[in-house]
């Protein structure tokens, strides 16, 4: 009896799937679309780049989780996603026993899909900058896809971006560059009323700030004698550039700033604290370990407030360390996600700015916040012995103002009043911050 062999086949087919934007953590709702690294029609494979987005948080790379061919993207660059729906429709390959097909109709009904520009005229379709230069090109209308980059990879410098606008090369590239972009940038054309959407940044400021609205604050204000501590620096500095194998070149005020705040923490633990308050029960203060203290930071994109990790366990040439790269990253724009999360209190230097005394704003994260005035030269009297006999004098002294702001609902004015006393003391007298350092 003969053999016979019987084969089962069944037809390949395609099935469009509806990738969503995935939680990036921290309770992100929604990110900005920075730049496509892909368009219709492209094959992707999987942890191929597809985007770039932006939070308030972080900049992240989106890559794929497919092999197939782009079909649909729901964003244009700058538009806002939201967090768990699609950003983009991949057809991939199954066989006819897969699953039923996952239609791209699935996606949001608010999601049109973007007359996006691919003309084969532009020089570059992938664009590498950050996000600082990202806003100059938005400022004067400019395609960063007819910038030449001269960085690692192509990545467009902001120095090839500034010498692109004054070069007028951006109006012969295709025609679409109006002649406003010769003009100095600025936010918004004044001469006319405007309405902009919010920055990335702006949204987070106003999501947290509007939050702070329900916190009731105490504040306290305090002046603070600078001089022994200028001689101090003064000596530390001294000693760093005469070794010359140091990590920084020179401390800054602002590290024995932060590391005084970390030291009156450390007898105070309540202002590194959180509230936490659930929905159905009843609030609760969590103590935190580690002192991560946020620098508020003002960059080319707005405001932010990275920390630094564990200031309690750190040098002031540790702290002043990664201050220093902590403020390189924020005027490139490459401020890590990692720097941003787990801060526990916060310190703003505006005083470099301008302003003698300020009124900082509470996360709802934190329990207390401190701002730094300008420094000054005042005259002050002071007790000096001459012949045994005590003279009251009129000496200059340089004075800064510390202003506080704590969440009442947690925080006694007593407490608030004793942590600034001790911050005082130890910026006043540095041989107490030494005594206190591990």
């Amino acid at each position: 009896m003969p053999s016979h062999r019987y084969f089962q086949t069944s037809a390949a087919v395609r099935k469009s799937v509806a990738y969503n934007l995935a939680d990036i953590g921290e309770g992100i709702t929604e990110c900005e679309i920075v730049q496509w690294f892909v368009k219709p029609g492209d094959k992707v494979a999987q942890f191929d780049k597809i985007c770039e987005v932006a939070s308030d948080k972080a900049t992240v790379e989106i890559t794929s989780r497919y092999d197939g061919v782009v079909t649909k993207l729901h964003y244009a660059e700058n538009d806002i996603a939201l967090v768990g729906k699609p950003i983009v429709d991949i057809q991939v390959e199954g066989s006819g026993d897969a699953a039923a097909e996952t239609p791209s109709t699935q996606s949001s009904d608010t999601s049109a899909e973007p007359a996006l520009d691919y003309s084969n005229d532009r020089t570059n379709d992938v664009v590498y900058a950050t996000p600082a230069v990202r806003r100059v090109a938005r400022e004067h209308s400019v395609d960063l896809r007819y910038v030449p980059g001269t960085g690692k990879d192509g990545r467009i410098l902001k120095e090839d971006l500034l010498r692109f606008i004054e070069s007028g090369a951006s109006a012969g590239a295709a025609g679409e560059v109006a002649a406003e972009l010769q003009q100095p940038f600025v936010q918004a054309n004044t001469s006319n009323d405007q309405l902009l959407p919010l920055s990335t940044i702006q949204r987070a400021m106003f999501k947290s700030m509007t939050e702070s609205l329900t916190i009731p604050h105490f504040r306290f204000k305090d002046e603070i004698e600078l001089d022994a501590l200028m001689a101090a620096r003064q000596h530390i500095n001294d000693f760093i550039q005469a070794q010359g194998d140091a990590s920084v070149s020179k401390l800054s005020y602002m590290p024995f700033f932060i590391k005084a705040a970390s030291l009156a923490l450390a007898r105070y633990p309540i202002l590194n604290a959180k509230v936490v308050a659930e929905d159905g029960a009843p609030p609760k203060l969590l103590y935190r370990a580690a002192h991560n203290i946020g620098i508020a930071m003002d960059t080319p994109g707005g405001l932010i407030v990275p920390n630094i990790k564990n200031v309690q366990t750190k040098s002031l040439i540790e702290i002043a360390f990664e201050l220093q790269t902590l403020v390189q990253k924020g005027k490139g724009g490459a401020i890590a996600g990692a720097d941003m999360k787990g801060g526990t209190f916060t310190l703003s230097n505006v005083g470099m700015i301008g302003g003698t005394y300020l009124s900082p704003v509470v996360v709802s994260s934190e329990v207390c916040i401190g701002a730094i005035g300008k420094t000054q030269r005042l005259p002050r009297f002071e007790t000096t012995i001459v012949d045994g006999v005590p003279v009251e004098r009129v000496v200059p002294k340089h004075l800064l103002v510390t202003s506080w702001s704590a969440d009442h609902r947690v925080v006694d004015g007593a407490t608030m009043a004793r942590f600034a006393t001790l911050y005082k003391q130890l910026i006043e007298h540095p041989e107490i911050m030494l005594a206190n350092l591990k």
